[in-house]
């Protein structure tokens, strides 16, 4: 029996590093003590066969021990079953159902990373920061990921109840959804009048560019574009080369970002290229502390090429990236292969993207007062996550950068509305109109 549980490991072992260049056994470089330590696991598993209080499910155990072995490493590796990888690959293609939020676990507790804008959990006030310790009155307490979120999706219509634990509420929140598709469309516009415009991205997938693009293109036949408003807050990320190609529609030359891994195939160099349609209006970049991994990359590039102004909270410090290799079962890992580096060369693992200035989202509180949100779940917070010494402390540059802003108030309309409840966007509309006047003289 020991003999039969060693070779299942080994087999598993050889399976997850089936890809070119991961199998370091069949290289002939096998490590003796790593083979000693996967005696061990399978003597372990040996015992669990034999003598654990309930029967063992061996599949069970072994892919909880793949979790735990990947999720030692950092934050962002992880292991996909056959439904997890085909849900991944619907979620950057196509739609799915369910409430919209991006989760982690943090400290072994289920937790909001950011709400995806317009989605049931949005439109309901959840938060990034948010602890859910129950999801249909079942205890997330040692749920993984890959479980929460089949309890979070479902059937478009159907409710799902998830129970809240937030820092600066005493009660928890019980909180009702009702499931809806999830958008595919990760654009959204919104005019601001006089030329001006909002685009905001929520998440980079397959077709963020093309429709990013075709937004540009129609805000320009209808007057001269004087400005944008270019939206990445609470925008978790998603397909690398949607990033590069955001970027790339505003440089016209010049390094976007670079990777670099252990292997040379994950050393990568993007360019910007000059294209037929040039656009040099001038560009305020939004993002927050939910701004992560792509977002990150286009306001670290727009930032360091000077080609906009960076406005709003801390980034999230995801600098890393993660390679998606599929298994002949159908199964996944997500694997972090590389880190990735601004045109300047700096990593903001775990310290963000620091704002050009700094301005703080404020909530509208009953009676107009305005409220700053508690700090938010960022990389540094997270457990296994990779330290980054080539950086100073981001509340040291924080610190030197902050600045106090004093925003003009707009007349009431839909518009003045909308700006009335979000102070950063009034902020960037005020800049814009004001760089524009500057440069009209």
């Amino acid at each position: 029996m020991k003999r039969k549980f060693l070779l299942i490991v080994l087999l598993l072992f050889c399976t997850l590093t089936a890809q070119p260049g991961y199998c370091e056994a069949e290289k002939g470089q096998g490590d003796v003590e790593t083979y000693k330590s996967l005696e061990t696991f399978a003597n372990v598993l040996d015992l669990l066969q034999k003598h654990y209080v309930d029967k063992v499910e061996s599949k069970e155990v072994l892919i909880g021990a793949i979790n735990g072995m990947l999720g030692s490493l950092d934050p962002h590796s992880s292991y996909m079953s056959p439904e997890d990888f085909k849900e991944l690959q619907e979620d950057t293609r196509g739609s799915f159902s369910g409430i919209g939020i991006e989760v982690t676990v943090r400290d072994g507790i289920l937790t909001v990373v950011s709400p995806i804008a317009g989605t049931p959990a949005y439109k309901q006030g959840v938060k990034a920061g948010d602890e859910i310790v129950k999801i249909n009155n079942i205890s997330t307490q040692g749920m993984t990921l890959p479980d929460a979120v089949k309890l979070l999706r479902g059937n478009q219509g159907e409710k799902v109840a998830i129970t809240i634990r937030r820092s600066d509420l005493n009660e928890l929140l019980d909180l009702v959804f009702v499931r809806d598709i999830i958008p595919h469309h990760s654009v959204v516009v919104e005019k601001l009048g006089g030329g001006f415009h909002y685009i905001q991205i929520t998440s980079f997938q397959a077709t963020t560019t093309r429709d990013f693009k075709k937004a540009l293109r129609k805000a320009a036949q209808d007057e001269k574009i004087q400005g944008l408003v270019l939206d990445l807050r609470n925008n978790p990320g998603g397909l690398l080369d949607q990033a590069v190609q955001i970027a790339d529609v505003f440089l016209e030359s010049g390094v976007i970002v670079t990777t670099r891994g252990r292997e040379k195939e994950n050393d990568m160099f993007f360019e910007a290229h000059r294209d037929k349609t040039q656009h040099r209006f001038p560009t305020i970049v939004l993002v927050n502390g939910g701004s992560a991994s792509a977002s990150e990359i286009v306001a670290g590039a727009l930032q360091d090429h000077k080609r906009a102004i960076i406005l709003g909270t801390r980034t999230f410090g995801k600098g890393s990236v993660q390679t998606v290799v599929p298994l002949p079962n159908g199964a996944g890992v997500r694997l972090t292969t590389a880190r990735y580096y601004t045109p300047s060369g700096r990593s903001i693992q775990a310290t963000g993207i620091v704002p050009d200035m700094i301005i703080p989202f404020e909530e509208k509180m009953e009676g107009g007062q305005r409220n700053t949100p508690s700090t938010r779940l960022r990389e540094e917070d997270l457990p296994h996550h990779f330290e980054n010494n080539a950086q100073k402390k981001p509340d040291e540059l924080m610190g030197k950068k902050k600045k106090n802003i004093r925003p003009k108030k707009y007349a009431g309309n839909t518009l003045a509305d909308r700006l009335a409840e979000d102070n950063q966007l009034q902020v960037a509309l005020f800049f814009l109109k004001n760089m524009n006047d500057v440069a009209s003289r």
